[in-house]
């Protein structure tokens, strides 16, 4: 379900939403994401769109600084609820 692009991403920042490592390898990564039911958007109207979708209140100025909203560097965006 998750391509390597985002892993890498969520490996490299994953210290941004969390305190310490959640996963060291590729296949935790998947495995943590998976768990967690993170979701992968493409671009940022459906980064908007999910966070109205879920009834969360994002101011849209700050919401692609929020800690559960990582950019992939192709255009599509995780997002990981803690």
């Amino acid at each position: 379900m998750f391509d390597d692009k985002v892993l890498d991403c969520f490996l490299k920042d994953q210290l941004r939403l969390f305190p310490e490592k959640v996963a060291e390898t590729p296949e935790e990564a998947a495995e943590f994401l998976e768990e967690v039911f993170a979701t992968v958007v493409k671009g940022k109207k459906e980064v908007l769109e999910y966070f109205e979708e879920e009834g969360i209140d994002m101011d849209p100025e700050t919401i692609f600084d929020a800690e559960e909203v990582f950019d992939i560097g192709d255009g599509r965006y995780l997002i990981v609820e803690a």
